[in-house]
Order: C-alpha cells, then structure tokens, then sequence
C-alpha cells in the first residue's frame, strides 16, 4: 500500500473533491467516507459496491442498500466515494 494515502488526503480536500461532484456532505456521507478510506487501508483493495455495502452491513447496526449509495452520492457512487475518499478508482464502476 502506498503509504502516501494517510499523508495526503484529509477533510478539506475530501471537501473540495465533493463541492466540484456537486455533494453537499453531511454525517452520513462522512460515515461511508471515512468507513471506505478505513476498508482500503485494512484490506488493501478498492471495493466494489458490493463490497462495500456487505462491509458496511456487517459492521453498522443501521443497514444501507444501493439505493441509499445512488441517493447520497448520486450516479456512479463507487466513483464519486472513490474520489471523495481518496483512494484509486475501482477499475470497474458500474
């Protein structure tokens, strides 16, 4: 893993990133932010949205589905989170 992650990436920037996607952030928005960025830190590997949200539903006792990905992070959220959240685009986004 490229340890640069840690070092170069923090709110403000996360803020910017949203603010030009046209995502206005709110808790939970910074929820599945901060839970994605934790994912690839631990795991070393970009989620899938499958991924994700089975992550996310093992370990959150409130449950989200796609849908709730599509609403808060509008189309291609994979990607958007991806940006947001500063880690490497996933290869495949649906």
């Amino acid at each position: 893993m490229n340890k640069d992650i840690k070092k170069k990436w923090n709110t403000e920037y996360a803020k910017k990133i949203a603010k030009i996607e046209g995502i206005k952030m709110n808790k939970n928005h910074w929820k599945i932010i901060n839970f994605t960025r934790n994912f690839y830190i631990q795991f070393k590997i970009i989620p899938s949205i499958r991924i994700l949200l089975t992550a996310i539903n093992q370990n959150w006792k409130h449950k989200i589905d796609s849908l709730t990905l599509i609403n808060l992070f509008s189309t291609n959220p994979i990607l958007k989170i991806s940006k947001i959240s500063g880690i490497p685009y996933p290869k495949k986004c649906i």
